[in-house]
């Protein structure tokens, strides 16, 4: 069981209009939100994860490969589309 005091009326109505949008109640809602935010990792974990990877080695700047993957994209879009 979970009770939350004080929140602002004007949140309580957008939450409010949000759960009728979505045919839900306000109690289904707020326990859709919940359950959405605590199935994400924190930002804590996403870096511990980063920090346990071992290192990325390419054999070229990243920069390099967007812009050649860019310049590939705009190609394709181009023939698609008819445009030189």
């Amino acid at each position: 069981m979970i009770q939350v005091r004080n929140v602002p009326e004007r949140l309580h109505r957008e939450l409010v209009r949000r759960a009728k949008a979505r045919r839900m109640t306000l109690t289904a809602y707020i326990e859709e939100i919940l359950r959405r935010e605590v199935s994400r990792p924190t930002m804590e974990e996403i870096f511990r994860r980063i920090e346990s990877r071992e290192p990325v080695k390419l054999d070229q700047p990243v920069a390099e490969l967007i812009r050649a993957q860019r310049e590939e994209r705009d190609r394709q879009l181009m023939e698609r589309t008819g445009r030189r």
